[in-house]
């Protein structure tokens, strides 16, 4: 199928049960059996990272919990996570797209975005694809699948078409066909709160996002109801950007508790370590956030979500920790808690901005004000590069750092350094 007429071609490629995967791959006595990656069995918190496609035909599925998995389907295999093959195969798969083209864009570590608009395809984009799936195949023992399309949200609405080992096109004068019919909830960048606030206007198919009034979608949703009706109708300018991955745009940590818990100074204390860990991570990488969201679920896995922009730069222990109380106490309603998660959202380099003044820190400034009159001094005399407020200290990298496993692989693709 010819597709080199378009003005892009982008592949989104999106490897099928990645986990799981590189386990059979490692140990072939594996394949054709159910297997599951899981975190600790021997605990409630623990629950299945990803399983194979054998388990899943079992009624298994990501995300279950390991107890319930092992009563549905008793001959499960459970599998420690192997955090370096993974990342080890992820580099693998990565190297093998930048052969073909350096317009690679990793989202995770187990897909990405190629724009393979100036590759010689020989006109035909997806016998292309094949080769590289197979490809990967043949020296990873791998499987994927992928989306060819104009734009990278067709791509990836593409790429998740026919799993496992599939390879589909969706053109744009398509999406009123394949994509309108579907629920909301089944549109990439739609999550469950989103999908709420939609149904909530009457809104339940992609192509009522698509028909809808956009200045109602606007008011409503803000910029993302503008993205969504953009997208509804196949709309998507992104370019694919090998260097927007590394741009860390907020830093949290989530746990699952060891039991479904009620007791508010409990809760307090989970919400204080969880905020010591991103305080720590945000001060590892020197960055700092405009906004913190907090993040619930309860005993019904019912999720919800509590956020709060403030003035000053958010990056202290205490100040994390206490809006995340304030936000968990003014939502809570006594029911038992599954899940906490802390993220500062927002985050940029702190050296890059100056603190709001207030009422409340007038006075912490003012003592400073002789310094700052020395420091103009002597920029003046010697140039403004002779001395600055503050420095920058490159820190050294370390399991507090990271935000989690999925991005720390992209350590692994940065040639910057």
């Amino acid at each position: 199928m010819d597709l080199t007429k378009q003005n892009r071609i982008i592949f989104h490629l999106d490897m099928n049960s990645f986990y799981a995967s590189v386990e059979q791959a490692h140990d072939p006595s594996l394949k054709g059996k159910a297997i599951a990656v899981a975190g600790n069995p021997k605990e409630r918190r623990g629950i299945l990272v990803t399983c194979s496609y054998e388990a899943r035909a079992k009624g298994i599925y990501t995300t279950m919990s390991v107890w319930e998995a092992k009563r549905k389907c008793p001959e499960l295999i459970l599998l420690p996570p192997n955090f370096e093959r993974y990342r080890a195969a992820s580099k693998a798969m990565f190297d093998i797209l930048r052969s073909y083209t350096q317009l690679v864009e990793p989202v995770s570590i187990d897909e990405g975005y190629m724009d393979v608009s100036d590759v010689d395809m020989d006109g035909d984009a997806v016998a292309f694809a094949k080769s590289i799936q197979q490809r990967i195949i043949r020296e990873l023992d791998l499987p994927c699948s992928i989306g060819i399309a104009p734009n990278k949200f067709l791509a990836k609405t593409a790429s998740n078409m026919k799993k496992p080992m599939g390879i589909t096109v969706l053109r744009k004068r398509e999406v009123p066909h394949k994509l309108w019919p579907l629920p909301v909830i089944e549109m990439h960048g739609v999550g469950e709160s989103t999908s709420n606030k939609l149904e909530s206007l009457g809104i339940k198919t992609i192509g009522q996002i698509a028909n809808a009034n956009p200045d109602l979608l606007k008011s409503k949703l803000g910029k993302s109801g503008t993205r969504l009706h953009n997208r509804s109708h196949g709309i998507d300018n992104r370019a694919v950007d090998p260097e927007s991955i590394f741009e860390t745009k907020s830093v949290g940590n989530s746990t699952t508790l060891p039991y479904d818990e009620t007791n508010i100074d409990e809760l307090r204390k989970v919400l204080r370590k969880l905020s010591s860990k991103v305080a720590s991570r945000l001060d590892s990488k020197n960055l700092a956030g405009r906004s913190i969201t907090i993040h619930i679920r309860d005993a019904n896995w019912k999720n919800k979500t509590r956020s709060k922009t403030v003035i000053n730069r958010l990056f202290k222990e205490e100040d994390i920790s206490q809006l995340s109380i304030q936000l968990f106490e003014s939502s809570w309603e006594d029911e038992p808690i599954r899940l906490l998660g802390v993220t500062v959202n927002n985050v940029f380099d702190k050296g890059e901005s100056m603190e709001q003044l207030s009422i409340f820190n007038f006075e912490e400034h003012a003592k400073e004000e002789p310094i700052l009159r020395l420091v103009e001094q002597l920029q003046d005399k010697f140039g403004k590069t002779i001395i600055k407020r503050g420095m920058k200290i490159k820190k050294n990298p370390s399991l507090e750092s990271k935000t989690s496993f999925s991005k720390d692989f992209l350590d692994d693709h940065d040639n910057r350094k």
